[in-house]
């Protein structure tokens, strides 16, 4: 696995935002983002440095096989999640490929924006943040939590899954509650969504109180 040593955008406020499957998010990621601040989403810069024709394509090609690829050449996502989902070594492979280009991509997105817009609330989506180790590369940690029960319930209701299926899912995944302990501020989405839209605007207001992110500063 790749952990990129630190993700900065210098005169940027920077911190990652993660949490459990059927957390809602993505939901706080959009209120961020109505609120002000800038969104980099890991998830599509994954599904981009693996477009058809990108180095990280032919990687996960050359080592996964045609086995991942549909009849019109395009990275068949299922499969290859399906590949991965119960496989340790598997899943290590894939990451090992596509992180370094997903780490590149962020971190020139970081620089466009430290020219663009300094000062700047960025937050990284990244969805398995701690699970990767990337948490240690920021600085700040978001976490959108529900209790795991809100999570079955949920994931069940969203995608059709059935209990056992929906557990399983869930289980892929560090358990929400010991995620708690790597966050500096923790979302509670469990309720209304005007309650977590409070959260959210209170959030940002103490993430822009906060220094700018420097060269200088040392590591988590």
């Amino acid at each position: 696995m790749t952990v990129p040593s630190r993700l900065e955008g210098p005169g940027l406020i920077i911190a990652g935002l993660t949490g459990g499957i059927a957390s809602g998010k993505s939901t706080v990621a959009a209120m961020l983002a109505q609120t002000g601040a800038r969104i980099i989403d890991a998830d599509r810069i994954a599904r981009d440095v693996v477009a058809p024709g990108r180095e990280a394509f032919q990687a996960v090609c050359v080592h996964f096989g045609e086995a991942v690829l549909q009849p019109d050449g395009q990275l068949d996502r299922a499969r290859l999640g399906a590949m991965v989902f119960n496989d340790p070594r598997a899943r290590q492979d894939l990451e090992r490929i596509v992180h370094p280009f997903v780490f590149q991509q962020i971190s020139a997105d970081l620089k466009q924006l430290a020219a663009a817009q300094p000062g700047a609330v960025v937050i990284l989506d990244i969805p398995l943040l701690i699970e990767s180790g990337w948490h240690t590369a920021l600085p700040f940690i978001v976490l959108v939590h529900v209790p795991e029960a809100l999570q079955l319930s949920r994931l069940i209701r969203r995608d059709g899954l059935s209990a056992a299926d929906a557990r399983s899912r869930i289980r892929a995944q560090m358990p929400i509650e010991a995620k708690r302990v790597y966050a500096d501020a923790i979302i509670d989405n469990s309720g209304p969504r005007d309650a977590t839209r409070q959260q959210v605007r209170a959030l940002y207001r103490q993430l822009r109180a906060i220094d700018p992110v420097s060269p200088s500063e040392p590591d988590r």
